[in-house]
């Protein structure tokens, strides 16, 4: 968190009101987001009770499993979750187009081009709080090794077909939320806490409609009272007025409405199965099917303001102008879903319950490098985070007051320009420091030389900092037009790199050292077999 964001959180404790984070919206929102609202049943860690979800915001399809304890009702939830769930990941599965990707040739060893196909859009889910993203992985771990009677026809408690494909996509959304930067699985209260900056907690911001309190409180409202409201407001039956789906259910509604719901619809389920006749089974049916339709109303009163509050902050985010660099973030998604699609239609096995040690090192470094590259590019983007790092004295902006055209040393001496930049942040400068400007989309390295004799050295509030352009200005002897900053610019460098490198080399798994545990072991878990219901 920069100083930036504390005086943001300290002027909406001041004002009442969430104040701006961000000029731009750092995501990418699809035309189509894929909406889940999920809840479970207390006591048992992924037991899933009901859920919302959907691409239409006036129509969600409403899940509920009337008795959580029954593994076929929950199964056939799970079953109704996939019919949902993979057909929208399958409908972007065949829009492809041409791309060009660096590989290892087999034969020569040489990283060479080849052109294959890449999704043209991606699916992309959306949960109320960082708590849904869990269980969304949690879903996926408990299903994706799931057999169906199709796979092994004497396995105990077959799932439903399908369930399996749908544990692998949903671990996968999981996986891939965890890469800073992502969006094909995003939780709102992160989305809308990147954005705003409210007067709470990033505790108390996993409440959507605390969080919203703040960002939609009228003028002349307080958000800290509103967020109270939306936190502690009971009606007059004791239950609240804003149930936090998060997804854990409140326990007031658990015990005094859930509970009992749930008893009459077990003794319904218990007199059907002993009734002796047609007459007597039709008016216990009557009386499991009101004892469902209970459930269900539940269920929907405890989903639905939270489904509406995710598609209010939908709305929000929509008013901020799209990041110029969330576009590449998102390719990098697009990659991710196109190869994950190309190894379900290979027929490769499920993800495994424990990475080895090179998949978890690798994975490691991607997560680090992508963090950085989110934290340049999200300042490359917004004025706002870019004043933050200027603050951190890790960026800089001034105005270019003399340039001086200067000569390498070597053989061919190459254009080496020194530039003057006055400026008023102060940088943490030392004689040989990179620096860096984004010049068409580029990064163009400087080199610090020193302050500026009549300049100041920063202490006083202002400096003039000399610096050497060291390239991005073409292979002749004379810089090329526009390569050069010419006195008068006003222009922003940064002590941070705008692309990240690449991380050491790792060995492949089955190279993997003693000292952290030596080649996978190949017979740990055995591929499921290919079946129709595993392909798209």
């Amino acid at each position: 968190m920069t100083l930036t964001d504390d005086l943001a959180r300290l002027e909406a404790t001041a004002t009442g009101r969430a104040r701006p984070r961000a000029t731009v919206r750092h995501r990418h929102l699809s035309e189509r987001p894929l909406v889940f609202v999920p809840l479970t049943t207390a006591g048992e860690a992924g037991a899933p009770l009901g859920a919302l979800i959907g691409t239409e915001r006036t129509s969600p399809r409403l899940l509920v499993v009337p008795q959580p304890r029954d593994r076929d009702l929950r199964f056939a939830f799970l079953a109704q979750l996939a019919d949902t769930v993979l057909p929208y990941v399958e409908s972007y599965a065949d829009d492809v187009e041409a791309a060009e990707r660096t590989e290892t040739d087999p034969e020569t060893g040489k990283r060479v081009k080849v052109e294959v196909d890449l999704c043209a859009d991606a699916p992309q889910l959306i949960v109320p709080s960082r708590a849904g993203i869990e269980f969304v992985r949690l879903l996926g771990r408990s299903t994706r090794f799931r057999r169906t009677a199709e796979q092994d026809p004497d396995t105990p408690h077959p799932a439903p077909p399908r369930v399996p494909l749908l544990g692998r996509w949903l671990t996968h959304f999981g996986e891939r939320a965890r890469v800073p930067g992502s969006a094909l699985l995003l939780a709102m209260t992160d989305l809308l806490s990147r954005h705003w900056a409210t007067g709470q907690s990033s505790l108390e911001e996993q409440h959507l409609g605390a969080l919203l309190a703040w960002i939609e409180a009228p003028a002349g409202g307080s958000g800290a009272e509103a967020a109270l409201r939306a936190e502690l407001a009971r009606d007059a039956a004791g239950q609240l007025l804003c149930p936090p789906a998060g997804p854990a259910t409140d326990p007031a509604f658990d015990n005094d409405l859930l509970a009992p719901a749930v008893e009459r619809y077990d003794r319904a389920r218990t007199a059907l199965a002993a009734a002796e006749d047609g007459l007597a089974a039709d008016a216990r049916l009557a009386e499991l099917t009101a004892a469902e339709r209970e459930i269900r109303a539940l269920v929907e009163s405890r989903t639905r303001p939270t489904w509406d509050a995710v598609w209010r902050g939908l709305d929000a985010l929509c008013t901020l102008p799209a990041a110029e660099r969330a576009e590449d973030r998102w390719r990098s998604d697009r990659w991710s879903f196109t190869a994950h699609r190309d190894r379900v239609a290979a027929g490769e096995p499920p993800q495994p319950r424990r990475d080895d040690a090179v998949t978890a090192a690798q994975k490691l470094a991607t997560r680090e490098r992508e963090q950085a590259r989110l934290d340049a590019q999200e300042a490359l983007d917004d004025p706002l985070v870019m004043a933050g790092r200027r603050l951190r004295g890790e960026a800089f902006a001034g105005e270019v007051t003399q340039v001086v055209m200067a000569y390498g040393e070597g053989r061919s001496p190459r254009p080496r320009p020194l530039v003057t930049v006055r400026t008023a942040d102060r940088p943490h400068l030392d004689e040989g420091v990179k620096v860096y400007r984004s010049l068409g989309g580029k990064p163009q390295a400087a080199q610090f030389v020193t302050y500026a004799a009549d300049g100041g050295d920063g202490r006083d509030g202002g400096a003039a900092l000399v610096l050497r352009i060291l390239d991005k200005m073409g292979r002749g002897k004379e810089p090329e037009p526009g390569s050069v900053p010419e006195a008068g610019d006003r222009l922003c460098w940064t002590l941070f790199e705008h692309e990240q490198r690449g991380g050491p080399k790792l060995p492949d798994p089955e190279d993997t050292p003693w000292t952290h545990g030596g080649p996978p072991d190949a017979t740990a878990e055995s591929p499921d077999p290919v079946t129709a219901e595993d392909t798209l």
